[in-house]
């Protein structure tokens, strides 16, 4: 959760007043499909009430979506769009010591978070979940605004005194 997500908000919350100067500012999250097997509890971000690697993994990157979503809403009217994606099955050390597989290379990974970020084809398009540079649905739980702002208000929290 700290490096997923944590690290996400606070990096964002740090360049967001750079990115609404910027004429047609974009930030963009990188998820996991793995976010459809996760949960969030917001009153438990340290997952001091159980613990499964893979489960704290799904749970932090359905928290890049419940955060780009939640983030979206608020730049709205900013010009700024928020976007969050699958980057594909990529062969990274995680990939390869957590569960002893491949994937494909990582060049294959930054197609669509490199689309979100510069093709004008999406430049008006925020809040949305991305899967090989499409849209896409994602899981109930990633689509559930309540927790959306639940999971924001226990972050700024969590993050107190290092936000700006």
């Amino acid at each position: 959760m700290a490096v997923n997500h944590y690290a996400t908000f606070l990096l964002t919350h740090h360049l967001l007043s750079a990115v609404r100067a910027a004429p047609a500012g974009r930030i963009v999250a990188v998820s996991s499909m793995a976010h459809s097997g996760g949960s969030i509890a917001p009153a438990d971000l340290t997952f001091a009430i159980g613990f499964s690697g893979y489960a704290a993994y799904a749970s932090s990157k359905l928290a890049n979506v419940l955060f780009t979503f939640a983030l979206a809403k608020r730049l709205e009217d900013n010009g700024v769009t928020a976007n969050c994606c699958h980057p594909g099955v990529i062969s990274t050390k995680l990939l390869r010591r957590g569960w002893g597989m491949g994937g494909a290379p990582v060049e294959a990974g930054a197609r669509t978070p490199v689309y979100l970020a510069a093709s004008p084809e999406v430049a008006q398009v925020t809040g949305r979940y991305f899967d090989d540079r499409r849209a896409v649905t994602p899981s109930p739980a990633a689509r559930d605004p309540a927790l959306a702002e639940a999971l924001w208000i226990a972050t700024e929290r969590a993050l107190a005194g290092l936000l700006p």
